[in-house]
């Protein structure tokens, strides 16, 4: 699964296949946007201060985050270093084509989160947990099975050892357990980032928060679903996160987790629809209901809003940050 998505992204356009939420519409990279000011002021105005994306897609969410600080926290906006943690030359390009003159410093690509420079941080990840590689393990009677790919089929054999994970959970005989090895390290180095500097963490995908088991391997070729196996490297392959087993390792390495919430939650109390109304306002009708309606789309439960979830991580000692605080 690892090469076969490396290699999608690579050699072809992924929104040709699904899109994103930064792609339905401005109003998600602007509410992000509002949320880094916020939570810079909450960090104590750090300068200069890391704004890191991982998996930026076309840059848009990041342009659309600056074009929002340049306009209404232009000291936020002056003091972000904006790191990008992309390994596609092809989109790197993309990105930087995006964003042309909306940052104050260079931009800086890496291929790791773990590359990113020491120092007080604000992070963003969306839709990136979702496409790293995972495991799947099948309860037996006799234990815990892995599953593998062997040709156009799957294949199980006796686990010859078991990763970090959530393998206390009560799995009925013959499911599916998934685990991520590669989110929980990227959980585990963000929680120990953030014990040594200032800094908050958000990661948006979808997914599931519990003591959950299942098959959720997918693939989507040419928008449509496709089976997981056929041509490597010309469909998306993605799995749903385990937001528990995240927030476990999280909180092992000493950091403070938020949530998860789901995205609709999370939008709808940073202002999104009062922002939606600002828009469609003296709009031409049919404007004016795109506009609505892409709010529908990024929030309400039936679309986006109730599967995809929202996990803020902050260093010990913050505030809680916007969108995460109890009613």
């Amino acid at each position: 699964m690892a090469r076969a998505n490396a290699a999608y992204y690579a050699g072809r356009d992924p929104f040709a296949d699904f899109i994103t939420a930064p792609e339905i519409s401005q109003m998600f990279g602007e509410i992000l946007g509002a949320w880094v000011a916020v939570t810079w002021q909450g960090m104590g105005r750090p300068v200069p201060f890391a704004l890191v994306e991982a998996g930026p897609g076309r840059g848009t969410l990041m342009a659309d985050m600056m074009r929002l600080l340049a306009r209404v926290a232009p000291d936020c906006h002056d003091a972000a270093r904006v790191h990008l943690v992309e390994l596609s030359p092809r989109l790197r390009d993309v990105q930087q084509a995006a964003l042309a003159g909306r940052t104050a410093h260079p931009v800086t690509w890496h291929d790791r989160i773990e590359d990113v420079p020491e120092g007080a941080v604000i992070l963003l990840a969306n839709e990136f947990l979702d496409a790293l590689a995972i495991r799947q393990f099948v309860r037996t009677a006799d234990g815990w099975a892995e599953r593998f790919v062997q040709g156009p089929a799957f294949v199980t054999q006796p686990a010859s050892d078991l990763p970090p994970g959530p393998f206390d959970r009560p799995v009925p005989c013959g499911e599916i357990l998934e685990c991520c090895p590669d989110a929980l390290a990227v959980a585990r180095h963000v929680a120990a980032r953030l014990c040594r500097a200032p800094g908050t963490a958000l990661f948006v995908d979808y997914g599931y928060d519990g003591a959950v088991w299942g098959d959720t391997l997918q693939a989507l070729r040419d928008g449509q679903p496709a089976w997981p196996l056929a041509d490597p490297g010309l469909a998306d392959l993605t799995a749903h996160v385990d937001f528990a087993a995240f927030a476990a390792a999280v909180r092992d390495g000493g950091a403070v987790c938020h949530g998860s919430v789901t995205q609709g939650a999370l939008l709808g109390a940073l202002g999104l629809f009062a922002r939606a109304e600002q828009l469609a306002r003296n709009r031409a009708p049919g404007e004016a209901y795109a506009i609505r309606d892409a709010a529908q789309r990024l929030a309400a439960p039936d679309r986006m809003g109730r599967l995809f979830k929202a996990l803020a991580i902050t260093s010990p000692g913050l505030p809680v940050p916007p969108g995460f605080a109890l009613p």
